[in-house]
């Protein structure tokens, strides 16, 4: 090293420290999974924020496609996106001081945070981007598509939210009429032990008469029944 030119000899450090930096970081480095990213995100974040690829509606939190579509037009890659969720959860802006209207900070970390990141970098923001089939028929889809899984644990759903009441356990022995009614008019009765005001109530409007059919049917046939 000591026949190399001065300016060589004092980069030559700087690249191993630069080498070392990247082989250190490397190391610990997991590619995360974007499908279990989508369960954690309509579980856990999916009851304040709005989504079309999760099918949450949640209006407590900024719609988080309308957030990120002006960035990715504006040449935002999914990368810089995760970049910006992981700093938003670490440190949420702005912070009002109110936990009942304020993101608390750190709701996912590790590798939860990690899989949530990027499954918002691949879809948060992009045009037309829509839940994903599932197997179960027409009224399955319903109940994935409008984010019913974000509040709701339902087994034939693979779902699992705990917002709003535990489906297998309530649904079973009611009436059609009984589960139309808590879907369409929620504040009409209130099931023990949880708050007014949380569930949509727009659910009457935004869905067809044969959506609601078909997810009032699935429901009959699979609450309480895995």
């Amino acid at each position: 090293m000591e026949n190399l030119p001065k300016p060589i000899r004092l980069l030559v450090p700087i690249a191993a420290l630069l080498v070392a930096i990247v082989v250190i970081s490397g190391c610990g480095t997991t590619n995360p999974d974007i499908a279990r990213g989508r369960v954690l995100f309509t579980k856990d974040c999916g009851v304040c924020h709005t989504l079309a690829q999760a099918g949450t509606t949640a209006t407590i939190g900024p719609d988080l496609d309308d957030a990120f579509a002006a960035a990715r037009e504006a040449g935002m890659d999914g990368a810089t996106i995760e970049g910006v969720v992981k700093a938003q959860v670490d440190n949420p802006r702005p912070s009002i001081g109110n936990p009942a209207s304020a993101m608390p900070a750190h709701v996912a970390e590790g590798t939860d945070l990690d899989d949530i990141a990027a499954y918002l970098g691949k879809y948060a923001g992009v045009p037309g981007a829509k839940p994903p089939e599932v197997e179960g028929g027409p009224g399955a889809q319903v109940f994935a598509s409008q984010g019913c899984g974000s509040c709701h644990t339902l087994a034939a759903a693979n779902s699992g939210g705990t917002t709003g009441p535990d489906l297998d356990e309530a649904l079973p022995g009611q009436s059609a009429a009984e589960i139309e009614e808590s879907i369409v008019d929620p504040e009409a009765k209130i099931e023990p032990g949880y708050p007014k005001g949380v569930m949509p109530q727009e659910f009457g409007e935004k869905l067809s008469e044969e959506e609601l059919e078909q997810l009032i049917e699935f429901l009959m046939e699979s609450a309480g029944k895995e």
